[in-house]
């Protein structure tokens, strides 16, 4: 069946030397079954589809693929964004802005790497990209981490590097019994804790909200563990 949508992003990706097209479909539920049997790094996604919308499909996916959503309706960004996903294209766009996107997912794509094979070596160092090169730093410089939309702050002693990359992916790569989640959008060094107090702490200088959900496991796991090794 033929579908303007499809065809137009597949002729564009023809013209990116990055890509291979693996698959295409109409519904959520064919691509379910593709992303079951093949192995997609980044899919194309639009939110108005049959049955199921491309925002639920993304919420049954367990470890979803890099995703671009396209759509109509401005109304969904946040709701998007909410999803991790890479980027937005609100329909009608240009081959510019298909291009930037695309661009974003090969950027992510490439740190993912970087950062798995920085765990399979057991390495210190991970390398973050900035700009058109990658920057290398030490976990352990690392203070603290915080998110914002699509975007994440690693906070250094002295300086603040911004990277594409989620939380969560970033979290299941750093060292577990050195970082802490104590927030939705604060990842936290444990080493480098100044002072906790009530419901927030500090890190260099910083004071961060710890969620009232989180706060018993950070006690328990974090403070009151270091405190029974002493």
């Amino acid at each position: 069946m033929k579908n303007n949508a499809i065809e137009g992003i597949t002729d564009s990706l023809k013209d990116i030397d990055s890509f291979e097209i693996v698959d295409t479909c109409l519904s959520a539920i064919e691509a379910i079954d593709i992303l079951k049997h093949k192995v997609i790094d980044l899919m194309f996604l639009d939110i108005n589809m049959p049955r199921l919308t491309g925002l639920e499909l993304l919420e049954t996916l367990q470890n979803p693929p890099l995703t671009i959503l396209t759509t109509a309706y401005s109304e969904f960004a946040l709701e998007g964004f909410r999803l991790n996903v890479v980027d937005y294209l609100l329909k009608p766009y240009t081959f510019q802005r298909f291009l930037q996107a695309t661009q974003k997912a090969v950027d992510l794509y490439k740190s993912h790497l970087l950062l798995e094979r920085n765990e399979i070596d057991k390495t210190v160092d991970m390398y973050i990209r900035q700009g058109d090169s990658f920057q290398r730093i030490n976990w352990e410089d690392i203070f603290f981490v915080e998110a914002m939309q699509n975007y994440l702050k690693l906070h250094l002693k002295e300086k603040v590097f911004v990277i594409h990359q989620t939380m969560t992916s970033l979290e299941e790569i750093l060292p577990k019994d050195h970082f802490f989640r104590i927030h939705n959008s604060y990842l936290v060094n444990v080493c480098q804790i100044e002072k906790i107090s009530g419901g927030r702490l500090f890190v260099n200088g910083n004071e961060l909200p710890i969620s009232k959900h989180r706060k018993d496991m950070f006690l328990n796991s974090v403070v009151y563990r270091n405190l029974m090794s002493k």
